[in-house]
């Protein structure tokens, strides 16, 4: 008899080891593998596929019966209100809607600038033709569907001059991403932006009478922008600040964006600031105003977050209490 050398196989388990697996195990296995692969990679695109997902389950919630309205609040037709802040400045409201989406019709002696332009349920223009004679050119806070639902039936549109926005732009022309506008959570597609103006970031435009400066506030998207008004000293801030659920968790968002937003803020805006927010709370029709005091305590937050000490609850998103009025919705792992 040969003994087997050292390092060989005993033929029992020789046997064991080149035996085929069974075709349904087979099947086991490559279907737990492909599962893991898809769950991988939807991890990894998480903030691309909730969207998608947001789309497929949750049914675009259907504009609620008028509601009562707050003293100095007024109907404009069967969809939007309109309250003037002063004489020469309107917060366009629409509390029909879940979003309850607020813009900001600013009027100087040569010309106007609306800020925001809707979410999209009825058309935006009409509004604004009624409120002034004047020219009137529309800048987005940023490029969500839901601030840009009435903006092709504007003449004139402008854009903040930032590097990645010029890029994109082709001829004049500028189609948000899929990323930027989100229009699939209610099936529409991106409008194309035909840019008649690029305002820097810093730099004073003339409406005749009336200065604003875009000041950029990115956070809740790379592109978002605020309006300042240096004689009034209000800032129209968009979705970065408003008193709703802060989003940080979307394509593009980010955390430390914010926060280093909320340090060049309260390093630049005088302790009397006023902030005017792109949505309304729920049982509110006046326009969602907050203070300094809010950034501030928004501030706080997410430096906690980048410390890693911040309360926090759920899982995706991550939802960071800030006061009672905000609250920041994070991406997971997010500092």
């Amino acid at each position: 008899m040969t003994r087997a050398r050292r390092g060989d196989c005993s033929p029992t388990l020789s046997r064991h080891f080149t035996r085929p697996i069974p075709r349904t195990l087979g099947l086991v296995i490559v279907l737990v593998l492909v599962l893991a692969a898809i769950i991988t990679v939807g991890f990894a695109k998480r903030r691309t596929l909730a969207p998608r997902l947001a789309a497929l389950v949750v049914e675009r919630p259907a504009p609620v019966a008028p509601p009562p309205l707050d003293r100095g609040v007024e109907w404009s037709g069967e969809w939007y209100t309109v309250q003037h802040l002063d004489e020469v400045t309107i917060a366009i409201g629409e509390p029909r809607s879940e979003g309850r989406n607020v813009s900001y019709l600013l009027l100087g002696s040569s010309r106007a600038v609306l800020f925001d332009a809707g979410e999209g349920w009825a058309d935006l223009s009409p509004v604004v033709h009624d409120l002034t004679d004047l020219p009137v050119i529309v800048i987005p806070s940023h490029l969500h569907y839901d601030h840009l639902g009435s903006i092709e039936n504007f003449s004139a549109i402008a854009l903040p001059d930032l590097p990645a926005l010029r890029a994109q732009a082709r001829g004049g022309v500028l189609v948000p991403t899929f990323d930027q506008f989100l229009g699939v959570v209610v099936n529409r597609q991106p409008p194309a932006l035909h840019v008649a103006e690029w305002w820097k970031p810093g730099d004073p435009v003339d409406l005749g009478g009336r200065e604003v400066v875009v000041r950029h506030t990115p956070g809740h998207t790379p592109e978002s922008i605020s309006l300042w008004d240096p004689a009034r000293r209000w800032l129209f801030s968009g979705d970065y600040i408003t008193p709703r659920p802060l989003f940080a968790f979307l394509p593009g968002s980010s955390i430390g964006e914010y926060r280093s937003t909320a340090r060049t803020l309260m390093a630049v805006l005088p302790g009397d600031a006023v902030f005017w927010g792109a949505h309304d709370e729920l049982d509110d029709t006046l326009a969602p105003q907050l203070t300094i005091s809010d950034l501030h305590d928004l501030a706080r937050v997410l430096e906690a977050i980048g410390r890693g000490e911040a309360e926090v609850s759920g899982f995706f998103p991550r939802v960071y209490p800030v006061n009672d009025q905000l609250e920041i919705w994070a991406d997971i792992g997010d500092r």
